[in-house]
């Protein structure tokens, strides 16, 4: 394939995923705003209160830049895992593969139909957030970056989560019993100063506070770890997760009998 004709296949593969999840988006883009408010009212509203300040800053200040990290999170790694397992599950991935489409084009349009979904809702969640606080954003470009890694990062996830499940239930494992653990212990409502000595150094071995924290930075300038360190680690699990998924969609790992 010629370079023009590559860009238009990743052009179609992406429109296909961003037109998937846009056809119901009272199930992909509503969910995560009706629990955002929630999550105001009742963590910000009636226990922010008696928290009162958070790192110098109002609660539900503090608590925002979490939230939207939770929700690029998660809709970026579970767009990802139930697209791609759905083309696995109906067979037409082999389509795609037998296709003069290169592997690497083919993992780059799913992993960027999640980014595109973990952004949109991202944003509709900082705009719902700005109904409950006042927020202005420090560093916008550092901001940008870290919520576009993180989906970027997350997606390839939910590829690789895809890859290797062999029925539904399998899809649910890695969101259940170890992606939401390390969301609700990485920092999203809390700072890990607050915590002794020992909790702080478990918690440090948790990749996901390092992107809360970057992007709490980006957004109101408090961080509990070193910003630098934590985009090198995004960086570097980006390129780990990527050369990962592609080799295994390579080998068509999980895909052919």
């Amino acid at each position: 394939m010629t370079a023009k004709e590559q860009v238009r296949a990743l052009f179609i593969l992406l429109r296909k995923e961003v037109y998937r999840f846009f056809r119901i988006w009272s199930q992909t883009l509503i969910p995560s705003v009706l629990t955002t408010i929630l999550y105001f009212l009742i963590f910000g509203t009636f226990i922010g209160e008696r928290i009162g300040k958070m790192s110098g800053f109002d609660y539900m200040q503090f608590m925002a830049p979490g939230l939207v990290m939770l929700a690029v999170i998660t809709n970026a790694y579970s767009n990802v895992v139930s697209s791609f397992f759905g083309v696995k599950f109906q067979r037409s991935i082999e389509e795609l593969l037998v296709s003069p489409m290169p592997t690497y084009l083919i993992l780059t349009g799913f992993v960027l139909g999640g980014v595109v979904r973990g952004i949109i809702v991202g944003f509709l969640v900082l705009f719902t957030s700005l109904i409950f606080t006042d927020i202005t954003v420090q560093n916008v470009p550092l901001t940008l970056f870290v919520v576009v890694m993180t989906a970027f990062l997350f997606s390839i996830a939910g590829f690789l989560n895809a890859l290797f499940a062999d029925n539904f239930d399998d899809i649910n494992i890695v969101p259940t019993f170890i992606l939401t653990p390390l969301i609700y212990l990485g920092g999203v409502f809390y700072s890990v100063e607050l915590l002794s000595n020992t909790w702080q150094i478990v918690s440090k071995a948790n990749p996901l506070l390092y992107m809360v924290n970057a992007f709490r930075y980006g957004m109101i300038g408090v961080s509990d770890i070193n910003v630098q360190f934590a985009l090198l680690m995004i960086i570097i699990f980006i390129i780990a997760f990527f050369l990962l998924a592609y080799y295994l969609l390579k080998k068509g790992y999980g895909i052919r009998s």
